[in-house]
């Protein structure tokens, strides 16, 4: 079962810790160190999506040479401010790369495969869109 720990370490900074041993500074808005946590939650989007979109591509012999996901969250104005809408824009480059091929994979993360997309899928309208880059 995976597992995160989260130790406080001063003022509004903590290091979080998951299962494997991999740790991330976090911090309130004041704090000028550490990723804010409800960002953190566009991170996992974004990383999620990310392998699940490489690993189809592959499957689909059509392997990127890079990809970058952008994620963007708008939240209610009023506390919990929960994200209510979330574009998630990939930019891939690859030999081979069709649209056919790129818009299934990120389909199929975001409808089937990524996790974090299921959690948050209730709450929020997830958006995609994505462009192929020439060159490797």
């Amino acid at each position: 079962m995976p597992q995160a720990i989260v130790k406080w370490v001063d003022g509004l900074q903590f290091v979080g810790t998951d299962s494997g041993g991999h740790s991330v500074v976090l911090s309130g808005d004041d704090q000028q160190e550490g990723v804010r946590p409800s960002e953190m939650l566009l991170v996992a989007m974004a990383s999620c999506s990310a392998v699940d979109v490489v690993e189809i591509m592959k499957k689909k012999r059509k392997p990127l040479t890079g990809l970058e996901v952008v994620v963007d969250g708008k939240r209610d104005p009023d506390p919990p401010w929960p994200y209510r809408k979330i574009l998630v824009t990939y930019y891939a480059r690859g030999d081979g790369v069709t649209e056919k091929a790129l818009s299934q994979a990120i389909q199929l993360s975001i409808e089937k495969y990524c996790s974090v997309a299921a959690t948050v899928s209730g709450k929020a309208d997830i958006q995609t869109r994505y462009e192929i880059l020439s060159g490797v």
